[in-house]
């Protein structure tokens, strides 16, 4: 599995543990996200990232903001993208069985760096159950044109 993770100045601390967490997995990775303290523009990290997941070049993605919430609106807008907002265990593990999401979205100012790594760790070992589900992510990317 290869994993993009990115961020905005309101993340960095989550980022470096969940980074921490896939060196600790032995999952290859990518840090694309800011490295600033300075505010920057979220959008301009999460199309990116969400971009390279959606091209094939990334298996799945993990954004990280104050919030999660603009990261995930802004990674959802990339066709072929299902980026959920997780900041909680069960949400993490039900995403990935029912949704087959591709993209997860966190905010540093919602949860701490130990559930930021219990989700991420839930979320990455986590596969989709297919079946109904499947159903449901093929209307979406029909809706999608894909």
């Amino acid at each position: 599995m290869k994993v993009i993770i990115s961020g905005d100045h309101a993340g960095m601390t989550i980022r470096n543990e969940v980074k921490s967490l896939l060196e600790e997995m032995g999952i290859e990775y990518e840090d694309t996200g800011c490295s600033c303290e300075t505010s920057v523009d979220y959008p301009d990290y999460a199309l990116p990232a969400a971009q390279r997941v959606a091209d094939g070049e990334f298996d799945r993605g993990i954004l990280i903001c104050g919030t999660g919430i603009g990261m995930s609106i802004a990674a959802n807008k990339v066709k072929g993208i299902r980026c959920a907002l997780t900041h909680d265990v069960y949400s993490a593990k039900l995403t990935r069985m029912h949704n087959d999401s591709n993209m997860i979205a966190m905010g540093e100012r919602v949860i701490g760096p130990g559930l930021a790594r219990e989700i991420a760790k839930v979320w990455l070992e986590t596969d989709f159950d297919g079946g109904r589900h499947a159903n449901r992510i093929g209307k979406i990317a029909e809706y999608e044109g894909q």
